[in-house]
């Protein structure tokens, strides 16, 4: 089976593949449905065709799965000599209007139907073969064995299946809530994840009236009525009514889906590729979730070992994530439970690791230093006696002010350090990488350079330029995280970062 990861920028689609996705899918700007992600344009085909090159195995899936208007038509055909230039393998597509443009100018890309097409049947599978379509992303909303049932009537189409992430409660997210409640559409890559907000629930005729309670049998008569309504903390005084049907009830915020404990149930029923979901996740998560399902399914195939994998699968729990749930593969009971509280992970992504510095590059530092270290001493040594004794005492102070040579260590190795998030000098950081789980670092084992003077670093954040020196020998595509100070195991905090106890 196919390994499929998101790709929200050009950094994340080198992390993708670096951590083990056959492919992965980008979006291309304006014609997303995740618009907000950073998706792609203008410089970006040189650096999306050099990471091709490099990963030349690789696959690349365009995500053109908006639903069109006809300025939208225009505006793509305007675009579509920039778009020949991406070395794309496939588009992604629920829009049919789009599918005669891109066989003609596409003609050696494949045709992969959306998941927002909603196609669950086998019928509709033999339509969308007919069409050119080489692939169907089935709805989410497809069981097990009704996925079955649609590879034995068409063999020679292939399935591909979300297995991780977040998922959308309406039907396969198909949703007007967003557009509905701040005018932002999700049809069109806007979405604002409306049914995660924080909603209290009442009724009509005791709304704003606390102490009023009712029997489960009044509840549910209720609640199959009309009388319920959703008043989201926010918003005073907007109410959204909610009914319960025969077999179904009114939900908001979903779990996410977690299929890496059943990816032998999946390949039983002829699926052939593996989705995660997550353009608009980060750098972290794209890395450690692709990385965690590749050695699941190496395991699978026996390439591996389970006992080798287990490490790999373990992280999971170290990315953002809430609650998790086998979707609708199993029974839709287990699609319906809903969780509550924002997507949250123990750890914060500090840096990327970038290329290791050569013999001569490092001694270059070194010696950048040196010189350093000489011409304050010369500067020292040129102040008048009682200015130099208060320029020490300040040094001693404030030791940044002075930093000294970084000492060269018997197989210690630098590398480029590109950081995102603050780290000090003798924080205990973690060195992730694509078959190493995690480095936890100890004391003493790294030191921070400043690559113009050559001299120690106290700290890194993200845009200053620094270089790591460590005992470590890291592996290309190596990532740095530290532990988030404020995470509380089993307390579930909003994207406000109120803490709330967990259920």
């Amino acid at each position: 089976m196919e390994l499929l990861s998101p790709a929200g920028n050009a950094q994340k689609l080198y992390y993708a593949y670096a951590y083990g996705a056959d492919a992965a899918y980008i979006g291309l700007k304006q014609f997303s449905l995740r618009a907000k992600a950073d998706n792609f344009y203008e410089e970006d085909i040189a650096r999306v065709s050099e990471i091709k090159k490099r990963f030349p195995q690789k696959k690349l899936h365009c995500a053109l799965n908006i639903i069109f208007h006809n300025k939208d038509i225009d505006k793509l055909l305007q675009n579509i000599d920039y778009f020949k230039q991406y070395p794309i393998d496939a588009f992604i597509v629920q829009d049919l209007g789009i599918v005669p443009i891109l066989q003609k100018h596409f003609p050696s890309a494949a045709l992969h139907l959306s998941t927002q097409a909603s196609c669950v049947n086998r019928e509709a599978v033999k339509v969308y073969k007919s069409m050119g379509f080489s692939r169907v992303v089935l709805g989410r909303e497809a069981g097990l064995q009704e996925i079955r049932q649609i590879k034995d009537a068409v063999p020679d189409m292939e399935l591909e299946v979300f297995v991780h992430g977040a998922m959308c409660i309406a039907y396969a997210g198909r949703c007007l809530m967003s557009a509905y409640l701040t005018n932002r559409s999700a049809q069109g890559g806007l979405c604002s994840h409306a049914c995660r907000w924080n909603f209290s629930l009442n009724a009509k005729a005791s709304a704003g009236k606390p102490g009023v309670t009712l029997s489960e049998g009044d509840a549910k008569k209720i609640a199959q009525s009309g009388g319920l309504v959703l008043e989201e903390a926010s918003r005073p005084g907007e109410y959204l009514p909610v009914f319960e049907g025969e077999d179904w009830t009114a939900i908001l915020s979903s779990k996410d889906l977690r299929m890496i404990e059943r990816l032998a149930d999946l390949k039983a029923a002829g699926v052939d590729s593996l989705k995660i979901e997550g353009r608009m996740k980060s750098l972290y998560y794209v890395a450690l979730v692709t990385r965690a399902y590749r050695k699941a399914l190496d395991a699978l195939e026996g390439k591996i070992s389970d006992k080798e994998a287990e490490p790999f699968v373990a992280e999971l729990e170290n990315v953002s994530h809430r609650e998790s749930t086998t979707g609708f593969y199993y029974n839709a009971a287990d699609a319906n439970k809903t969780t509550s509280g924002a997507s949250d992970s123990p750890y914060d992504l500090a840096a990327t690791i970038g290329e290791k510095l050569s013999g001569g590059e490092l001694d270059e530092l070194f010696k950048k230093g040196d010189d350093a270290i000489k011409l304050r001493q010369i500067e020292l040594n040129s102040m008048h006696p009682a200015a130099r004794q208060a320029r020490l005492e300040d040094f001693k102070k404030h030791p940044q002010k002075s930093p000294p040579v970084v000492v060269a260590r018997e197989g210690w190795s630098a590398y480029r350090y590109q950081p995102m998030n603050m780290v000090k000098d003798g924080e205990r950081i973690e060195f992730i990488s694509p078959d190493v789980t995690a480095i936890k670092s100890q004391a003493g084992s790294w030191e921070f350079i400043d690559p113009e003077s050559g001299l120690k670093q106290f700290w890194a954040c993200d845009g200053h330029d620094c270089v790591i020196y460590t005992k470590y020998d890291l592996q290309s595509g190596t990532i740095v995280r530290v532990k988030d100070p404020e995470y509380i195991p089993g307390v579930i905090r909003d994207t406000g970062r109120v803490k709330v106890k967990a259920e």
